[in-house]
């Protein structure tokens, strides 16, 4: 059993390491490889230091030496139980471990439940956070059975289902209680207080956070309290704080933030109280719309801290040297050797009420406080994220991640504020602490790394002081919780195209892949985070390729088909489209289409009641209706019903899940008889509503559709019934887009042609002549609309210049005047240009423009299908029809000159060597 061993040597003083260092005494051989058997106990102790109790466990298990090293006392003394599922059977399993626990971490009532198992008698701190479920009688068990706490901190969210019962019990069962800090209490009445006050003589941090109700005669008593907070806490009764709180006699800090005391309280506290020194008060309107009392800088010597304030110049004011630079006040008392523990005690206060109520700031995001934020909010967070109480630093880092967001739902963020983070140096910091040991503090940074990455100069300050290898490592933690916030930095840095080979080169792409399979049970936000960050990637192609090569087809086919939260569904659905969106580059179209699932997956999703859902599995669907068999394979799924259903459906939805929906009939249209499928199960009429839209990408997407769909003559007719020729004569003369006036023209001039006149007749009983009036005033107006389309790409000079020359020259301008670069990406079959050869011949003249028009358009050498487009019209005979349409006396000047055009073209192809090979 041999490892390589990387070794880091650190500069005592100059740089902070946040893991033990393994001594610098063991021998390697010459490739720099050590037998891990033979180290040193102690070197041994301190690499399992470095692991959480999950990773200890394992190693412990790969040999006795290493299974008695691994129960070490010094390694148990601390645990984080947070990013784990500990239930009652896991806690046991850990007991013959913690009988030394000293500081426990966990998060939720079932953990909490389990603590009991651990039979850590010893306990001195308890931690919790996501508290709302946890019952008085859970709390109360835990009181009863670790009678030596000294510590209990439960938040920052709401403890609902905690009253003052439980206050009471933790009271007469903890006498050692030195400090307890309960957030959300719906009320702490004056008997538990009093218990507190009666038991707990060594009681000097008390913090009774967002309570609704507090007994403040009754914290009075609490005589030995030096710190108290009562931040975010309603209903305070102010006069009678005044009256009793003066007369405590230790109290040296508090906190009131986010309350509504008012200035006269202040001040009055400030001029009664002999021992208070520190007064933080943090977001409270009536002192901050107080213009004479912000302007009030003489507090009888005590420390204001408030958004108007200077935070940093107020704490340096509490040291005797005030020579050093003021926002370094916190760095520089931490690297302080002159130990003073009264002003450390303060310090280490402040620091935990200040990251508290900075993150409920940030959560709360209240107006006016960009000047806050920018001038030493940020800097602020910043600074207490090197603090050395790790709940400080999570709690800083979560509150860099939260202060900067403006909408969650659209991850939008404040530019300024998050560039503020980057001048301070906080890209830096953060990345240190996401390469910290210790989870709690990966997670957190990485969720900041990953806010802060929306912003694309943030994204790319990120990626140059190495964030992506650093991403893409965490990503692969067995912690869900780290997991989950590294992939949501890799999917925010994704969105750049500049990043998204160095995510790929970092390994990224399948530690994104593996999260998918590692947490297909119970893990919804890692699934959508990887799965948002696979669809960004997918859109590279590249990436795409690499996605597919690591098992990321079947892995988001998966998501697609069992998972059913709204979320994950999207962006697996997004991620395929985006891998099906490279048909010509390479065989991951097919390949979404080939596995198993995928494509009756992605048509039941489009039955999905969320928006979003429906928008990108019809997206999918119409990438991959390009490829052959799966638009074939896409109808036999019940595509056909589904998609027309969701057209019918989405009236009055997004425009983009308009234009998905369009997209896909439009696809799927290609095949004859899907089209016919179409028209019969009632797509024509939702199609027709889509043209009409204000939105260019909307009718542009219905102009393709109902173009393929007036190939067909029963079709064309429908579109006739619908009241679709109005709406495809207002697209063909007033759209913004080419190709939608293009494809306009081209439905009108396949309905107007003659083929559907036959299928007029048969549709037509006794109505037979209104309905003859009706399209013989439809194909006028239709006509009419074509030959002006048509006349906006023929200029009247270059037009008379190219009948009287024969010179490359003078069809090359008409050509380049003509052109519409998006109509070469367009693909037609046999049936499609034999019919517009047809055309050439027929008795309209604005036909025979229109069909040389379009032709032109499909031969342009360069065009992504013009070599196919100009076999095709190889083997219908073109080349004759087209001369005797050149040479036509009687046909319009642009047909005669169009059809020229398609000739030389034709003749270009014929000498091209990629033609002729092919």
């Amino acid at each position: 059993m041999s490892r390589k061993v990387r070794r880091r040597v650190s500069r005592r003083g100059k740089e902070k390491v946040d893991y033990p260092e393994v001594e610098e005494c063991l021998v390697l051989d010459d490739k720099g490889v050590v037998d891990w058997t033979k180290l040193p106990d102690d070197t041994v102790i301190q690499l399992f230091a470095c692991l959480n109790y999950r990773d200890r466990a394992s190693l412990s298990s790969t040999c006795r030496t290493w299974r008695t090293l691994g129960a070490s006392p010094c390694l148990w003394q601390v645990l984080d139980l947070r990013p784990h599922k500990c239930d009652a059977l896991a806690a046991t399993s850990l007991a013959s471990r913690c009988r030394d626990l000293q500081k426990l971490r966990f998060r939720g009532a079932e953990s909490a439940d389990a603590i009991i198992n651990l039979q850590a008698r010893n306990l001195s701190e308890i931690s919790g956070d996501y508290c709302r479920k946890i019952s008085d009688a859970t709390l109360s068990v835990i009181a009863a059975r670790h009678e030596k706490l000294e510590s209990l901190q439960l938040g920052p969210d709401f403890c609902e289902r905690i009253s003052s019962d439980a206050v009471k019990a933790v009271a007469l069962c903890c006498s050692h209680l030195r400090k307890v800090r309960l957030s959300g209490i719906r009320e702490v009445d004056g008997d538990a207080i009093n218990a507190l006050a009666r038991n707990c003589s060594n009681l000097i941090d008390i913090g009774f956070i967002d309570c609704l109700s507090i007994d403040e005669m009754a914290l009075a008593n609490v005589l030995s309290v030096r710190f108290l907070s009562v931040a975010g806490t309603t209903s305070v009764k102010w006069a009678t704080v005044l009256q009793h709180w003066n007369k405590l006699p230790n109290l040296i800090g508090l906190d009131v933030s986010r309350t509504d005391i008012i200035p006269n309280a202040v001040s009055r506290l400030f001029s009664s109280s002999h021992s208070l020194r520190v007064l933080c008060a943090l977001n409270c309107p009536a002192l901050e719309d107080d213009a004479s009392f912000v302007s009030n800088t003489n507090h009888r010597g005590k420390l204001l801290l408030a958004i108007f304030t200077d935070i940093f110049k107020g704490v340096a004011s509490l040291f005797a040297d005030t020579t050093k630079q003021e926002r370094n006040t916190f760095i520089n008392w931490r690297n302080s050797t002159a130990k003073d523990r009264k002003l450390d005690d303060i310090m280490n206060w402040l620091e935990w009420i200040l990251s508290h109520s900075l993150l409920r700031i940030a959560e709360s995001n209240p107006p006016g406080l960009d000047n806050f934020w920018l001038g030493q909010g940020a800097y602020l967070l910043l600074s207490l994220m090197q603090s050395t109480q790790e709940e400080v630093q999570e709690r800083a880092a979560t509150g860099l991640a939260t202060f900067v967001v403006i909408d969650d739902e659209n991850a939008s963020i404040d530019g300024g504020r998050a560039e503020t983070v980057m001048r301070d140096g906080g890209i830096r910091l953060l990345l240190n602490l996401a390469k910290s040991w210790r989870e709690g503090l990966q997670s957190e940074a990485a969720k900041a790394i990953a806010n802060l990455s929306v912003n694309t100069n943030v994204a790319k300050a990120v990626a140059e002081e190495g964030g992506i290898d650093i991403l893409a490592n965490l990503a692969r933690s067995m912690n869900r919780l780290v997991a989950e916030e590294a992939a949501g930095g890799l999917w925010n840095l994704s969105v750049g195209e500049e990043h998204k080979g160095a995510i790929a080169q970092a390994g990224g792409v399948k530690a994104l892949v593996d999260l998918i399979f590692r947490w297909s049970i119970g893990g919804e936000g890692v699934l959508e985070r990887a799965a948002g960050a696979l669809a960004n990637l997918a859109a590279d192609d590249k990436c795409s390729m690499e996605v597919a090569l690591v098992g990321g087809v079947h892995a988001l086919v998966t998501l697609a088909r069992t998972c059913k939260v709204d979320g994950v569904q999207e962006q697996a659905a997004r991620a395929l489209a985006n891998l099906a969106a490279h048909g010509d580059s390479n065989s991951n179209n097919a390949a979404v289409g080939q596995e198993a699932g995928a494509l009756e997956a992605l048509v039941q999703l489009t039955q999905s009641p969320n928006d979003g859902v429906r928008q990108e599995a019809a997206g999918a669907l119409w990438n991959l209706s390009f490829d052959d068999r799966n638009r074939e394979a896409i109808a036999a799924a019940g595509g056909v019903e589904a998609l027309v259903a969701l057209a019918n459906s989405c009236s009055n939805s997004s425009p983009g899940l308009q234009e998905r929906a369009a997209g896909a009939l439009w696809g799927l249209s290609v095949s004859e008889a899907n089209s016919i499928a179409i028209g019969r199960e009632g797509g024509v009429a939702p199609l027709i509503a889509f043209a009409r839209s204000d939105a260019e990408d909307v009718h542009e997407t219905a102009a393709g559709a109902l173009w393929n769909l007036a190939f067909n003559p029963g079709n064309a007719f429908r579109i006739v019934e619908e009241g679709g020729v109005p709406a495809l004569v207002h697209l063909c003369s007033s759209s913004l887009s080419k190709m939608a006036r293009f494809m306009a023209a081209l439905a009108l001039a396949y309905m107007f042609d003659g083929r559907m006149d036959e299928v007029a007749l048969v549709g037509t009983s006794s109505e037979s002549t209104s309905k003859t009036v009706s399209l013989d005033g439809a194909r006028r107006m239709a006509l009419k609309h074509i030959e002006a389309f048509v006349l906006t790409f023929s200029d009247h000079q270059a037009f008379s210049a190219a009948a009287v020359s024969s010179a490359p020259a003078a069809l090359s301008q008409v050509t380049e005047s003509a052109r519409i670069h998006e109509a070469g990406h367009l693909r037609c079959s046999g049936a499609e240009i034999g019919r517009f050869v047809a055309m050439l011949r027929n008795p309209s003249s604005v036909l025979k423009a229109c069909a040389a028009f379009a032709l032109l358009q499909f031969t342009i050498p360069g065009g992504r299908h013009a070599v196919h487009h100009v076999s095709l019209l190889q083997n219908a005979g073109a080349p004759r029809v087209l001369r005797a349409a050149a040479a036509a006396a009687t046909a319009p000047l642009e047909a005669k000159i169009f059809a020229r055009i398609v000739l030389r073209n034709l003749e270009h192809h014929q000498t091209d060597p990629s033609f002729l090979s092919g």
